[in-house]
């Protein structure tokens, strides 16, 4: 099944990174409200990034790296 790092564009503007095994799940968590924290209330949240990992660790090293981007950086990765 494999992992995956993704980033959602929330609906003032930020940007949101983590990983998961299942995308459509937990992009259904956060548009419910159940997702991480930082995503409640910023709805409607958008899927504009993902890529497939072979394992956890090497996801959640793409998403520290992700995450230690400035926002032009980011923005950058997804064109």
């Amino acid at each position: 099944m494999g992992w995956k790092v993704y980033i959602l564009r929330c609906g003032d503007g930020t940007l949101y990174t983590g990983v998961t095994r299942d995308i459509e799940n937990r992009l259904k968590q956060h548009r419910n409200g159940e997702g991480a924290r930082y995503t409640r209330g910023r709805g409607p949240i958008e899927l504009v990034y993902k890529k497939n990992f072979p394992d956890r660790g090497s996801a959640q090293k793409r998403e520290m790296e992700i995450k230690g981007m400035d926002r032009e950086s980011k923005l950058k990765l997804l064109r």
